[in-house]
């Protein structure tokens, strides 16, 4: 029987939510904004899959994982809807950026196999652990300085991806059980995220005013950078202007190597993500959770403790 536990915090983005809310990194609270529309995108796509997936699964085991990995799916994309309408409420054109994005997830759904689908999903899950790790190991400079409410949000949410790091290869080898198939279709995974991604920073820079985003929303697409990197070798290219530091200039080069090499070993056919390293703050999450803590003002709970 599955471990997953279904938690259902109560956050609350009923009030103003700045785009900028981690004022001393605007770089990575553009990051986080994205992710949070992301998220609902690509988990819609999720529960798409994993329900059709559901008859061909024999084994109950594999079945009870499933649907407490697609209950888990549901809330952060039920709370993540929430951070997102704030920010639309802020933005109002923003409502159509986020409606391109979802649709170019539903467009995978409808065009594309099923095996291809949960190949995506176990494809991209695997990368979390990783990935949010170096966040979580990170939150003293990447999530404490801003806002509490949305920074609780994605302590919540990456503490509960690493919980469920396995469920999506978990399905994946119980319905296709292809593992070499999985790293044959990542260029097109990798292909519509990057799709996914130029919707929203094209979005972004024309619905959002540049005083308050305070980078270019362009920076999350990989060839710009390569682009920039270029050009500002070149003297006569330079910009007077001061760059706007990355979203992870506060965390150690050793660090962020190690986390790139863990996600590209997790796109390998016989990676396992139960055996990846854990971040210590998804343990204290969880403790505080137990002992009924308010785990949606993080910080705030942490100085009354």
């Amino acid at each position: 029987m599955t471990d997953l536990e279904v938690r259902r915090p109560k956050f609350d983005f009923s009030d103003d939510v700045p785009w900028d809310w981690n004022p001393v990194n605007p770089a990575f609270s553009f990051s986080m904004n994205a992710t949070s529309m992301i998220a609902i995108g690509f988990e819609q796509m999720i529960v798409a899959a994993v329900q059709e997936a559901r008859p061909l699964m024999t084994d109950p085991e594999v079945a009870a994982e499933a649907t407490a990995f697609l209950r888990q799916e549901a809330q952060h994309s039920s709370t993540h809807r929430k951070h997102v309408n704030a920010l639309i409420r802020g933005y109002p054109g923003l409502q159509e950026t986020f409606d391109e994005m979802c649709a170019s997830f539903d467009r995978v759904t409808a065009t594309t196999s099923l095996q291809f689908r949960l190949a995506y999903v176990a494809d991209t899950e695997a990368t979390f652990t990783p990935s949010f790790k170096l966040m979580l190991d990170n939150e003293e400079t990447l999530f404490r300085p801003g806002d509490e409410r949305v920074a609780s949000l994605f302590l919540w949410h990456f503490v509960e991806e690493v919980e469920h790091r396995s469920s999506a290869l978990v399905i994946y080898d119980a319905v296709v059980g292809r593992p070499w198939y999985r790293m044959r279709v990542l260029p097109a995974i990798f292909k519509h995220l990057l799709e996914v991604t130029a919707i929203i920073a094209d979005g972004v820079n024309k619905h959002v005013p540049e005083q308050d985003r305070k980078v270019d929303a362009r920076t999350m697409l990989p060839t710009y950078n390569m682009r920039t990197a270029i050009r500002n070798r070149l003297p006569f290219a330079r910009s007077d202007a001061d760059p706007v530091p990355p979203a992870f200039c506060t965390v150690a080069w050793k660090e962020k190597f190690v986390a790139v090499a863990r996600v590209l070993m997790s796109q390998t056919p016989f990676h396992n993500p139960a055996h990846e390293p854990l971040p210590e703050l998804a343990d204290e999450w969880f403790a505080r959770w137990e002992r009924g803590q308010d785990v949606t003002h993080w910080y705030t709970a942490e100085r009354a403790g």
